[in-house]
């Protein structure tokens, strides 16, 4: 019987790139997104089936949970649903500061709270979440991101711990940049003329980056791997660009390494 994966943001970007591996490695997969009706590509894969999913919507992530697991044994949950907030704190406004947090935290401890009595009882079970170099380095203007993506990251640490008793493995993938939409429509971003040249300096350096970002099969490859190698392991860091700048923060120290990153857009 063929293996199931469950994907939330499978609409576009790595969610898309991620459905499309694992049909074409012969798994189920159960594809989610906010606007299914919307999809005109996976649509037509087989062993693939897509359902609505809004992950800042309690109600609605338990009735799709359930339909998935009356669908198929699910075998792997890829928390990916997410997107940026890029701005300085007190430009946001509270509704900004809480979707974020919803969608890009909440989102991925409440659809993987659904599933583990599912894995529980099955006695087995992976669960990957896409985090970002931003889960383990920061940068300036994305403050309440980072507070998201470092929550995912210390969460799953602890998590861990628990599911382990019933062999259950969770995991984190942390892209660099990645060549996807996450700076169009996946990205809200703030601007305040209080903050116009840290600003200017950002978003330069964002547009550099994205010029030599991965390919989002790139990293689908390694939520691949993370889903199948079987390791015990929780992190694992995608991209030549997050794994260099994760080994200088790890070279020279966090406290040097913010320093760094202080001159190259303070100073």
């Amino acid at each position: 019987m063929n293996k199931t994966i469950f994907i939330t943001g499978a609409s576009s970007g790595l969610g898309k790139a991620t459905a499309k591996l694992f049909q074409a490695k012969g798994w189920n997969v159960i594809a989610t997104m906010r606007s299914p009706e919307n999809e005109k590509e996976l649509n037509h894969l087989a062993n693939v089936v897509l359902l609505p999913l809004d992950v800042t919507n309690p109600v609605e992530i338990k009735k799709t949970v359930a339909e998935a697991i009356s669908l198929h044994e699910i075998d792997a949950v890829f928390n990916n649903a997410g997107y940026g907030l890029m701005g300085a704190l007190e430009s946001f406004s509270d509704d900004q500061i809480v979707n974020q947090l919803t969608t890009n935290l909440l989102g991925v401890i409440r659809v993987t709270k659904e599933f583990i009595p599912h894995f529980r009882e099955k006695k087995s079970g992976v669960f990957v979440s896409t985090t970002s170099m931003g889960g383990l380095l920061a940068f300036p203007l994305h403050s309440v991101y980072h507070a998201a993506k470092f929550g995912v990251e210390g969460w799953s640490e602890s998590m861990s711990f628990e599911l382990a008793m019933h062999n259950i493995q969770i995991k984190t993938v942390a892209p660099g940049a990645v060549a996807t939409d996450f700076t169009g429509r996946s990205l809200d971003k703030v601007s305040s003329s209080d903050y116009t040249k840290l600003e200017d300096k950002l978003f330069a350096n964002v547009d550099k980056m994205m010029r030599v970002a991965a390919d989002a099969t790139q990293i689908a490859d390694v939520v691949y791997e993370a889903v199948t190698d079987g390791k015990d392991q929780v992190n694992y860091i995608a991209g030549e660009d997050a794994k260099a700048i994760y080994a200088r923060r790890l070279e020279i120290g966090p406290n040097a390494f913010r320093k760094e990153i202080k001159a190259q857009f303070l100073d």
